[in-house]
């Protein structure tokens, strides 16, 4: 049986109380004129007196946030999505049984109130009430200091208390639908057709990743939660489409950490007759785009850093970047066993399934490059044994025609001048799944029907894929993947 709190019972009986009066505690629709930010502004600017003799009515609608109950005449601020209005209210404008109803009040209630505007003595726009209308009784009080508890776990266990309670949450969660509308308008600018493609399937590709695992009742047949969108929208190019993108939810069963969640939203394009420079410039764009339309501004603290979206991007090879570091010229040819010395010298784990130049290659640049990335850079000519799914260099097979973008020492992008050749991709396949039989349950699937698909011929194409969580923590300068987030994944309570 529940147990509630002395104040939760005392919010129960007014709840009885107010059904006894024959109104619903818990509210029907009502109808309002204006939001609350709106009303501010739009009359902020006129005199007390030219507002008196216009007689202004406006009908608001929100959560009492504020109560000054004193005696026959009383202030108090509702909240809407906008923010917060002032009302002042009086037994001699509403009369005494509107006015009891309205002694019975709380914070965290939920009122409609029609009235005239005003300004106060101290110049603030407020609604003089006229009507009053209990819409939603609150059986829960709020937090005092919702944000001064040291349990931030509960800021993302009970979003809706967060959202009631922090301005700054409210504007991510409303900033953040509008950066995607931003994204969507610049693709579809751009020629872009945006799609949807399968959230299960049978086999693991498009990324290194592990899957979420689920059972079909009607086939008895295993299948996964996507880790990527990339084969079936490469799929798309075979048939004609030229240019697609999708934004969607993908799941990868690993760690919960500030830059990582089990499922996160992702937006792959991919551009016939494009490449890696294409997808450059693209991603320069939609980044600026974003960055003067939506915010008017071109600076953002992520990350400890104050980073600057002005073009151009620094460009620079991995093994250029390396030599910076290290010294270590990976460039030249050398053995396995050559690399592995390195390896050692420098204290690096290498894994049986990483013993080769090109995944030691990468561990020295996760070892020694990723962090110092601080600017906007594409970081690009990544070794072919990373790169399962990318064209090759035709200049030095080692290397294939990808490149990561990296702001503040942290990975936004991943693109590449797309794979075309069925019979390579067949090999790369092949070579993954021989990483998977040495332990690496990231590796790719063997996706046959794709292979079929390439035979039909695909275009030339660059392709590429944005973590849209990161890309907001940076626009909305937060610190955590789960404050750009409405509902991250947690940890089961105890």
């Amino acid at each position: 049986m529940r147990e509630f709190t002395e104040q939760e019972l005392v919010r129960r009986e007014k709840a009885e109380n107010i059904r006894k009066m024959g109104i619903d505690p818990f509210g029907h629709n009502f109808k309002r004129t204006g939001y609350a930010s709106d009303i501010k502004n739009k009359y902020q600017d006129i005199e007390h007196d030219e507002l008196e003799n216009l007689n202004i009515i406006e009908v608001v609608a929100g959560r009492i946030m504020f109560i000054r109950k004193m005696g026959k005449a009383s202030f108090f601020s509702v909240k809407d999505k906008s923010g917060l209005i002032q009302v002042y209210i009086s037994i001699n404008d509403i009369g005494e049984e509107a006015y009891g109803l309205f002694k019975t009040a709380d914070i965290g209630d939920i009122v409609g109130v029609r009235g005239k505007v005003m300004k106060t003595g101290t110049g603030e726009v407020t609604i003089k009430c006229l009507e009053y209308t209990h819409l939603v009784k609150a059986l829960k009080p709020l937090p005092e200091k919702f944000h001064g508890l040291k349990d931030m776990d509960l800021r993302y266990r009970q979003r809706y208390v967060d959202l009631i309670m922090s301005d700054e949450s409210r504007n991510v969660a409303f900033m953040r639908p509008r950066i995607i509308r931003s994204i969507q308008n610049f693709m579809d600018s751009e020629g872009f057709v945006e799609v949807e493609t399968p959230l299960l399937t049978t086999l693991l590709t498009g990324a290194s990743a592990r899957p979420f695992i689920t059972h079909h009742n009607t086939q008895d047949l295993d299948m996964y939660l996507r880790i990527a969108l990339e084969l079936p929208l490469k799929r798309l190019l075979v048939g004609g489409m030229e240019a697609v993108y999708e934004i969607g939810r993908v799941f990868r069963n690993e760690g919960m950490d500030p830059k990582h969640n089990p499922e996160f939203t992702l937006m792959e394009a991919y551009l016939a007759y494009s490449n890696l420079e294409g997808m450059m410039d693209l991603t320069e764009k939609m980044f600026q785009t974003i960055a003067k339309e939506v915010f008017h501004k071109m600076t953002y603290h992520f990350g400890g850093y104050d980073i600057n979206l002005e073009g151009p991007w620094k460009r620079i090879s991995m093994v250029e970047a390396i030599k910076e570091k290290t010294g270590i010229d990976f460039k030249k040819e050398m053995t396995v066993e050559e690399a592995l010395s390195l390896a050692q010298e420098h204290k690096i784990a290498v894994q049986e399934h990483e013993k080769t130049v090109g995944h030691i290659i990468n561990l020295f640049f996760e070892t020694y490059v990723e962090e110092t990335l601080i600017e906007p850079t594409f970081l690009y000519g990544h070794p072919i044994e990373i790169s399962p799914l990318t064209k090759k260099n035709p200049e030095d097979p080692r290397f294939v025609d990808r490149f990561e973008l990296f702001i503040a020492g942290k990975e936004f992008a991943n693109a590449y001048t797309e794979l075309n050749d069925p019979d390579d991709q067949l090999v790369r396949f092949e070579a993954q799944l021989k990483e998977k039989n040495l332990g690496n349950d990231e590796a790719n699937d063997i996706d046959m029907d794709f292979i079929e698909a390439l035979e039909y011929g695909m275009p030339p194409a660059g392709g590429i894929g944005y973590g849209i969580d990161r890309l907001c923590m940076l626009f909305l300068e937060q610190e955590s993947i789960r404050d750009v987030l409405l509902f991250p994944t947690m940890k089961q309570k105890n």
